[in-house]
């Protein structure tokens, strides 16, 4: 549903919005309490079947864009309660990071197949004669599922010559490449976490925004308002995430307006990461490694190593783009604070290990961002330009699904001109899955292996504005205007960082 301003994506605007607002005002704790009223106006319910009920679902989203805790739902408890300790800069987030808010999930029916009222009662009626379980029947001239002997095969949906049999299939849940949704006792949505990898897929395709984030937005601002210098880092998928008028240069100068004495490209961790992984795959795979898998995306590569432990070294080790980038920062900038901003749930994840702790301080999505370019009254439309021209092309395509194994793929061409390089990719992590499938056959022996959760790749992720093929074209387009399409151009191409 992105790119589709819906209900939905208003109201989660605007909590980013008003926390944004909340914490350049710096307002007292109290008033925190006010902004469900000031979101959901009146005495007549809109969304729901009671304005109560939507401002309570209101609280609770503000509450995890503060990077506080869903409330018991039978414990009376204020929707401010714990903000004085959530309100440190410091302050990190406490799984889990994707959250179901129980009263606001609509208890889809788990997988099934129905019969609809396209339904002709044919005299053929093929839905009955394919069936293994005879679960089909015909009663009073149409067809009839017994969805207590059901196995959703679909058989039946695939013979009907009217298209009369659908396959009902939870948003969540079809969203959801791991099989990590599943019921509570009331039939509501419900995460399993030992298979969550905060991929955010099921936040974007909830059509009743029962599902959320927590968020770092309250922390990141008040940093910048106590003076604390902040360096912000900034994905390639940016490209017209903020509009027309939000050009990259204009973006990058929105940036310096919110506070951020710095604005990096982290095209040039992904840089770094592409030329490193030529060197890996060259001098592993093939010889210890039967293929080396691409890193940079956090949902993949956790997905990867969870699902199939016995593959997890053929994972690369090489930092990620967002890592590797906030490293050069913490170089250039000793004492500032790092902010990755992008579109991606799992780097709020990601930055969470103690591993990167010490580098990435906070990170936020640009849908996350924008909430703070409202709450300033940032218009791009006067916005002054400032040359955004850290990376190359490389490093910006790895925003799109492909780009990251081009920029691998031609930094070997370029360094290991007799090396040959086999290249499969997926997108989405059933596809993803289904690679590593046949790679654990033995089937990708000597490959490069790029694996991205979100549908078009880091464009389709979770903290994206625009819809995945306008985001694409951006993105093309902008690595076309970079000085240089090889990862070794970079100026930061001799840069020593540790692993």
């Amino acid at each position: 549903m992105r790119g589709i301003y819906t209900p939905v994506t208003k109201l989660r605007r605007q909590v980013f919005a008003q926390i944004a607002e909340f914490a350049y005002r710096n307002e007292e704790y109290a008033a925190f309490e006010e902004i469900p009223y000031k979101i959901i106006k009146g005495e007549v319910a809109t969304y729901r079947d009671s304005i109560f009920k939507e401002r309570a679902i209101i609280g609770e989203r503000l509450r995890l864009a503060m990077g506080l805790s869903l409330r018991k739902v039978d414990e009376h408890m204020p929707v401010a309660k714990g903000i004085e300790e959530c309100a440190k800069p410091e302050k990190y987030y406490e799984p889990p990071l994707v959250n179901v808010i129980p009263f606001a999930c609509n208890a889809c029916p788990e997988t099934s197949l129905m019969v609809t009222d396209n339904c002709r009662g044919c005299l053929a009626h093929p839905c009955v004669s394919v069936c293994p379980v005879k679960a089909v029947s015909f009663e009073n001239g149409k067809s009839h599922i017994d969805q207590d002997k059901c196995v959703r095969c679909g058989r039946c949906k695939d013979v009907c010559p009217y298209s009369a049999i659908v396959k009902y299939e939870r948003p969540c849940a079809a969203a959801c490449g791991v099989d990590a949704i599943e019921s509570d006792y009331l039939g509501r949505a419900k995460i399993n976490y030992d298979k969550c990898v905060s991929c955010g897929m099921c936040i974007v395709n909830c059509p009743f925004g029962a599902i959320a984030d927590k968020s770092q937005i309250y922390q990141l601002i008040r940093a910048i308002m106590d003076g604390q210098e902040v360096v912000a880092e900034i994905a390639p998928a940016f490209v017209g995430q903020f509009g027309p008028l939000a050009t990259p240069d204009k973006v990058k100068d929105a940036l310096k307006e919110l506070g951020f004495s710095a604005v990096y490209e982290v095209a040039i961790g992904a840089d770094i990461g592409a030329m490193a992984e030529a060197d890996h795959y060259v001098n592993h795979v093939g010889k210890d490694l039967p293929f080396l898998a691409t890193s940079c995306c956090p949902s993949w590569s956790v997905m990867a190593k969870n699902n199939f432990p016995d593959l997890a070294g053929c994972v690369s080790e090489a930092l990620t783009p967002m890592v590797a980038t906030a490293r050069i920062i913490k170089k250039e900038h000793p004492d500032a604070k790092v902010v990755f901003i992008g579109p991606c749930a799992a780097k709020k994840l990601e930055a969470s290990r103690r591993s990167v702790r010490s580098d990435v301080d906070f990170v936020i999505t640009f849908e996350e961002l924008m909430g703070m370019f409202v709450a300033k009254g940032i218009d791009f439309g006067s916005v002054d330009t400032e040359p955004m021209d850290d990376a190359t092309g490389a490093g910006r395509g790895y925003a799109v699904a492909g780009g990251v194994a081009d920029a691998i793929a031609n930094c070997i061409k370029e360094k290991y001109p007799d090396v040959e390089v086999k290249v499969d990719r997926a997108e989405g992590l059933r596809n993803c899955k289904k690679m590593l499938q046949i790679a654990k056959a033995g089937k990708r022996n000597g490959y490069l292996l790029e694996g991205m959760a979100c549908p078009g790749g880091c464009v389709g992720g979770a903290g994206t504005v625009i819809p995945i093929n306008k985001a694409s074209a951006a993105v093309k387009s902008f690595q076309t205007k970079a000085g240089s399409s090889i990862a070794y151009d970079s100026k930061y191409a001799d840069e020593k960082i540790e692993e």
